[in-house]
């Protein structure tokens, strides 16, 4: 996810300076999407749906494009730097859910940075051994979330910059890879006949959302559309549909090549496996190289974004203002502390609970926005049917996904209750004790 290039350029330009295209808001949404998530998931999402994983795809494809409509309405009408934290303050006001939902949505920010740097670890681990240890995976882990602090730390302009870059070579990359793998397929790994019960596809559909959520980053760029009116719903629209269309290739791509068996044995470098039919040993480092270059954009553009959250909260009254002052060159605590437990949670879950924890967390929060999009409706001028259709989906979507994980992961699902609840409630404890209350800032 690139919050970093939006964030950035919305930092430096005012309201409508027409810095952000079409062109330009549709990258950040490609980027945002097509992060180190599909690098990182098809292994946890194969487990699920088997070699119906390209039907999850479709089915999380159609949950992401319902909430696509809500973003864009409130976007266009509330246009904003602060993206989903200000359309959560907008509907539902300065209040503790507003707080505790921009606190939860923190946390999401720091699962997903947990999910990237893991994937990284598994990816870089190939090029060391067939047979990595726990440990040498926490390790490579833990290696690009230390070094990408420190480089934000002495400014992260120069990254920013080929953030652009890098999202070209990795989804030109991921278009060869399945170009000339959809023409070497397997008939027979994609037969109907092999496919998983229909529960088992939704449970994959619920796992893979992580690898849509990132098309509301191009709502952080609203500010910046000469138009955002019309310009926003056209590059929110365009990037998730080109998505949707390079996801169904990429997993028809790795099922059609693949066994479940193989895909379940390199589950941590899924994609990279699925080149050797068909590229061999070149397309396996190929992939495994994009993966790291992927992995480590990511985490550098996902970590400044969520620092970024994290001082935009604190600024405005929802953490201690500590968090938002500069504590070691351009480190704020909140960049400190976001890269601090992000490794905690690396280090307390595997690639599964991660993903689960993340896809569960991001559906909630997209959940919350809808239904607080019913509650302005009168000024976006939105569909009520299509709002609330979006916000069904996604709750039904995060109750099968939660039934998935306690079954799979008990310990995620535990993990993210107790998340939600202290967020709530640590917004309330901060309130009651400090008296601070939102400054709501576009």
């Amino acid at each position: 996810m690139p919050p970093a290039k939006s964030s950035d350029i919305s930092s430096a330009a005012g309201p409508g300076s027409g810095r952000i295209g079409l062109v330009a808001a549709v990258s950040i949404g490609i980027g945002g999407m097509v992060g180190a998530g599909i690098f990182s998931i098809l292994g946890v999402v194969a487990h699920a749906a088997g070699n119906a994983m390209w039907l999850a795809f479709a089915i999380g494809g159609v949950v992401a494009l319902l909430s696509t409509y809500s973003y864009a309405k409130l976007g266009a009408t509330f246009p904003s730097a602060g993206g989903a934290v200000h359309f959560l303050v907008k509907s539902f006001g300065d209040g503790v859910l507003a707080g505790g939902l921009n606190l939860f949505m923190w946390a999401g920010y720091i699962i997903s940075l947990a999910l990237y740097a893991t994937a990284f670890g598994g990816y870089a681990a190939t090029f060391v051994t067939t047979t990595p240890s726990p440990l040498l995976l926490k390790s490579l882990a833990v290696v690009p979330v230390l070094v990408l602090t420190l480089v934000n730390a002495f400014g992260a302009t120069l990254m920013g910059r080929w953030e652009t870059v890098i999202v070209v070579v990795k989804v030109s990359i991921l278009v060869l890879f399945a170009a000339v793998g959809l023409c070497f397929i397997r008939p027979g790994y994609l037969s109907p006949e092999l496919w998983p019960e229909a529960k088992s596809v939704l449970f994959g559909a619920g796992v893979l959302f992580i690898g849509y959520e990132g098309f509301g980053l191009i709502t952080n760029a609203a500010a910046d559309m000469r138009d955002p009116r019309k310009l926003l719903p056209r590059a929110l629209y365009t990037s998730v549909i080109l998505v949707i269309a390079l996801y169904l290739a990429v997993s028809l791509t790795v099922t059609g090549n693949l066994s479940d068996y193989e895909i379940e044995q390199a589950k941590d470098y899924a994609l990279a496996e699925a080149a050797k039919p068909f590229l061999g040993q070149f397309g396996f480092r190929l992939i495994a190289i994009a993966a790291l270059f992927s992995t480590a954009s990511a985490i550098n553009a996902t970590l400044f974004g969520s620092a970024n959250v994290c001082y935009m909260i604190a600024r405005d009254g929802e953490l201690p203002a500590g968090l938002s002052r500069t504590e070691w060159k351009d480190a704020t605590g909140g960049l400190l502390l976001t890269a601090g437990l992000v490794v905690v949670v690396m280090l307390i879950f595997d690639l599964s609970g991660i993903a689960m924890m993340g896809s569960a967390a991001f559906l909630l929060i997209y959940a919350a926005v809808n239904a607080g999009h019913l509650r302005v409706l009168d000024q976006t001028g939105a569909n009520a049917i299509i709002v609330w259709l979006s916000l069904l989906t996604c709750l039904a979507m995060f109750a099968v996904l939660c039934v998935y994980t306690y079954q799979e992961q008990p310990r995620a699902i535990a993990a993210l209750i107790l998340i939600a609840a202290a967020s709530l409630a640590a917004e309330w404890a901060y309130r009651r004790w400090t008296g601070r209350r939102i400054t709501e800032r576009a």
